[in-house]
């Protein structure tokens, strides 16, 4: 019995030791996905314009990175609060942790290099060489075309700079543990000719992490085979829970049944500044999609966008788009 008790113990300690070893390797040798590139990018007028746009209207950068009007539909971007951060993921909207958007201004970026915010776009690395949670959708930046995250970086140079500062994010165990081995190295793709509706058209659905938003989850990560099919839950305090929609071809509760013309309307009708702005109620419909962003899209991006959805297999699963808190 004694030599049994004493066996355990030493399987306990071994078992200990190994467990301190993994979680040691974890913390202090990942993320590795290499060196930040030594690059310089030129902030030519074209690169702003361009990183403006996909900024604004595709990746939605500056939709999460400024701070939005919550009182209003689809929480709007306050004016003046381009890039300063501070929306926050916490318990209050089902976040196992403590996050609080960062500044993308000139004020905190500025000594950054541009290699360091290009691996931190597309792989998920911060300047420190610390993990970022993939609340930013980094493995969806990571197959963009170089030009256009050049664009980006281009267009966050040009902020104005908002003295902005917040606190360093927490994660809930174990999730501090596992984020460490969530960075990849990036697999830079290219923008398709334009003229290619369905190959351009995925290539802004990707970008804009569609399925990220439009795709149910468990415990992080995607369901498979209900990619595209709505039904993702979002936490908005003070209103309640919207689900994002189904987007798949299924007729009976996707869009399946849309015309290119009802499409793109959906999208166009928020350029009305007072319906993307209209006052909500708490408890009232509220949703954590930026109409008011995506009505911009210009026309022939949503006519691609729509070309390719169209091709994503019909998936039947209807969905209850909000439940009042």
């Amino acid at each position: 019995m004694k030599k049994l008790l004493k066996y355990t113990v030493y399987v306990v300690i071994v078992v200990v030791v190994i467990a301190i070893a993994a979680v040691s390797y974890i913390t202090l040798a990942l993320p590795n996905v290499g060196k930040a590139e030594d690059i310089k990018v030129a902030l030519t007028p074209q690169r702003i314009e361009r990183g403006k746009y996909l900024a604004n209207h595709v990746t939605l950068c500056m939709d999460c990175h400024s701070t939005r009007d919550w009182t209003k539909f689809a929480g709007p971007m306050l004016e003046g609060s381009d890039g300063k951060g501070g929306e926050k993921f916490d318990a209050a909207v089902g976040f196992p942790g403590n996050v609080e958007v960062p500044n993308i201004t000139p004020y905190h970026l500025g000594n950054w290099t541009d290699g360091e915010l290009l691996r931190a776009i597309t792989t998920g690395v911060r300047k420190d060489g610390s993990a970022i949670f993939p609340i930013m959708p980094w493995p969806y930046y990571s197959k963009m075309d170089r030009e256009d995250l050049y664009s980006i970086i281009a267009y966050i140079r040009s902020l104005k700079p908002i003295k902005a500062d917040y606190a360093s994010a927490k994660l809930n165990f174990p999730l501090n543990i596992i984020v460490h081995t969530m960075p990849q190295k990036a697999s830079l793709g290219k923008v398709p000719d334009t003229k290619d509706t369905l190959k351009y058209g995925e290539y802004l659905v990707t970008a804009a992490a569609y399925m990220e938003c439009h795709s149910q989850v468990d415990k992080g990560k995607l369901i498979p085979g209900l990619e595209y099919a709505g039904g993702r839950e979002f936490v908005i305090p003070n209103a309640g829970t919207v689900r994002s929609a189904n987007i798949t071809a299924d007729k009976a509760t996707g869009i399946g049944s849309w015309t290119k013309a009802q499409f793109v309307n959906v999208f166009k009708q928020y350029a009305d500044s007072t319906k993307a702005k209209a006052t909500v109620k708490p408890h009232e419909f509220q949703t954590i999609m930026p109409w008011y962003k995506y009505a911009d899209l210009k026309e022939t991006d949503l006519e691609a966008i729509y070309a390719y959805v169209k091709t994503i297999k019909p998936i039947k699963n209807q969905v209850v788009k909000f439940s009042a808190k």
